[in-house]
């Protein structure tokens, strides 16, 4: 087996959706040769690790080669290696920002993005190469970590078709929200017209302006819920920072339209206890993410 790191430059710059789609391709044809590794993206850089049996690395180098959205491509690393550092990813992934890339603390990592990497034996790459192995190590092992129930072989192909199955099932669920949110635009329209057509005409109230703050809200909940949604067909992370955004906003709307003339007291306080515990959990989640 061999380890095959290469630099690149996107030939424009990547969007979430573009991202995506790469790391889906990559992880479909390397799944069929037997490769796994990780790909890394940052300021238009690619860096990719291929690891795998020599024949199957370099015919998929040679692909990569000719791929027309990305150019400047460098080879980094070519070594001889008993075992994967990645056994488990078809194909890892992670873009990094300039927090993350400060945090790895090597003069000149910088240069080495903005340049394309060098002489790929200068002892700014090599380093560079152990600490970003080092950090994918440590973020692979992290996930590993949190699988409850290992697969073994004999599982992983029933498991890949129960997989199969239940990305089908989000789908339909995605397509399903997308026609709901159609129909609370069409209901926000709806209400509007109503309390604009009756007496006194062009003019709302204030339980006019409640109803209708309340479908606008009931909107953009469903727009929150159908990232969500989409979340778990574009990566393996669960979207923990967006489901407590979308809670947050769902209770907050709940806030917005109270009726104090007819609630209980424990009833806004249960509410302000759970906007308050929501709110600090993401305040937690966003300081976590930015101090990583």
């Amino acid at each position: 087996m061999i380890r095959l790191v290469y630099i690149s430059h996107a030939v424009k710059p990547f969007s979430t959706d573009d991202l995506m789609s790469l790391l889906r391709q990559c992880r479909r044809c390397n799944s069929a040769s037997g490769i796994t590794g990780v790909l890394l993206y940052f300021n238009e850089c690619f860096v990719q690790v291929l690891e795998g049996k020599e024949e199957e690395v370099n015919k998929a180098f040679l692909k990569l080669k000719r791929d027309p959205r990305h150019k400047n491509i460098i080879e980094l690393e070519r070594k001889y290696i008993s075992e994967r550092q990645f056994p488990d990813w078809s194909m890892g992934f992670e873009e990094l920002d300039m927090s993350q890339l400060a945090g790895l603390n090597i003069e000149g990592v910088n240069s080495f993005f903005s340049e394309g990497g060098g002489s790929p034996h200068s002892e700014l790459n090599q380093r560079l190469l152990g600490t970003l192995m080092t950090h994918f190590k440590g973020a692979y092992q992290k996930r590993k970590s949190h699988e409850e129930l290992p697969v073994d072989d004999e599982q992983g192909d029933i498991l890949k078709s129960f997989h199969k199955a239940i990305r089908f099932a989000v789908t339909i669920l995605a397509g399903l929200m997308v026609m709901v949110i159609f129909l609370g635009v069409f209901q926000v329209i709806f209400v509007l017209y109503q309390k604009l057509a009756t007496p006194p005409y062009l003019v709302l109230s204030i339980t006019d302006l409640l109803s209708t703050f309340s479908a606008f809200l009931l909107v953009l909940i469903a727009i929150e819920i159908y990232l969500n949604i989409s979340l778990y067909l574009r990566s393996d992370v669960i979207p923990v920072k967006l489901v407590v955004a979308t809670a947050l906003m769902a209770i907050s709307r709940k806030v917005i339209v109270f009726d104090f003339k007819y609630l209980e007291p424990h009833y806004i306080y249960a509410s302000a206890a759970a906007v308050f515990a929501l709110g600090v959990t993401y305040w937690l989640l966003d300081k976590k993410e930015k101090t990583n």
